[in-house]
């Protein structure tokens, strides 16, 4: 086996909650790993606020603008295996979750062309992880302390 090369990246992501629904995005064939949903969210920029990242990435993942947010909780995952290109990575991901209150009116939909997201779609929670399917570990995550995102963010 090859030597892992190490990447570690950090990310802002919105949990968004509603009458039994959360907002989640599904990976494009561009992004890794592919089909699978998330939160939209992405990685922070140099230079960049994570609160101002996850008000741009759920605009460009989304189509939907961020009426207030809040941090509420920080989730990691670290992973050596076959990653991008199938080669070994060493992977640190470092997610700061924000609890987001959006306009529900407006029907999510993915506006970055050419990106990591393919869908934005409100999911019922008892279908993901079953129906809908793969789900990344912070989606996992962030149902299981629901609890933590369901006040309104101020």
């Amino acid at each position: 086996m090859h030597e892992a090369s190490r990447t570690q990246r950090l990310g802002a992501y919105a949990v968004v909650l509603h009458e039994g629904h959360i907002l989640l995005t599904r990976i494009s064939p561009v992004g890794y790993p592919a089909g699978a949903w998330t939160l939209p969210g992405g990685g922070v920029d140099h230079g960049e606020s994570p609160h101002d990242a996850v008000v741009r990435e759920l605009y460009e993942e989304a189509g939907l603008r961020a009426l207030s947010s809040r941090l509420v909780d920080v989730h990691d995952v670290h992973v050596v295996a076959e990653g991008r290109d199938d080669r070994w990575e060493d992977y640190h991901g470092v997610h700061l979750l924000y609890a987001v209150a959006v306009d529900r009116s407006v029907e999510p939909g993915v506006v970055e062309v050419g990106g990591t997201t393919d869908l934005a779609a409100w999911v019922p929670v008892a279908d993901v992880g079953t129906v809908v399917k793969p789900v990344l570990p912070m989606v996992e995550h962030a149902l299981e302390h629901a609890h933590r995102f369901t006040a309104e963010a101020e």
